[in-house]
């Protein structure tokens, strides 16, 4: 796969401004935002979508942009999976947490199940995503609140 980098309207595979990961995703959740707008609120955004965004804004091909999608979160995926922490700027860090074994128990019989230790992901919002969350949750409000 071709490496893909920003130049000032769009990411082509033939510009040559490199991109961090925080970079790139600074642009595409801008992007991600304009193409879906209010629905991003409403439900799950998939990677199928993700891809469409590319296709639609960038101008790559549906293949190129699905493996554009599939690079970044392959990255992400690795890092965690070598126990790194992933800090996306003004979106917030991944990280990787060990359990401990524990003892829980079944809801329904009350019987005592050993819960095994293992690792879990922990995502932690930065305060701009944070923010901008409280923010749009007051704007809906308002709104709501203007409509009664």
């Amino acid at each position: 796969m071709s490496a893909y980098c920003l130049n000032r309207s769009a990411i082509s595979a033939k510009s040559f401004i490199p991109l961090t990961l925080s970079e790139f995703l600074a642009w595409f959740e801008i992007k991600v935002e304009a193409m879906l707008g209010a629905a991003m609120a409403r439900h799950t955004v998939t990677r199928a979508e993700l891809t469409e965004v590319i296709y639609q804004e960038v101008g790559l091909s549906r293949d190129e942009s699905a493996g554009l999608v599939a690079s970044v979160l392959d990255r992400i995926a690795e890092a965690l999976t070598r126990g790194k922490t992933v800090k996306i700027s003004s979106f917030g860090s991944f990280s990787v947490r060990d359990k401990a074994e524990r003892v829980g128990r079944n809801p329904k019989t009350g019987e005592e199940v050993p819960i095994l230790k293992r690792r879990v992901v922990v995502f932690r919002a930065s305060h701009v995503l944070k923010d901008r969350i409280n923010t749009n949750l007051e704007d809906v409000k308002a709104s709501r609140a203007g409509m009664s």
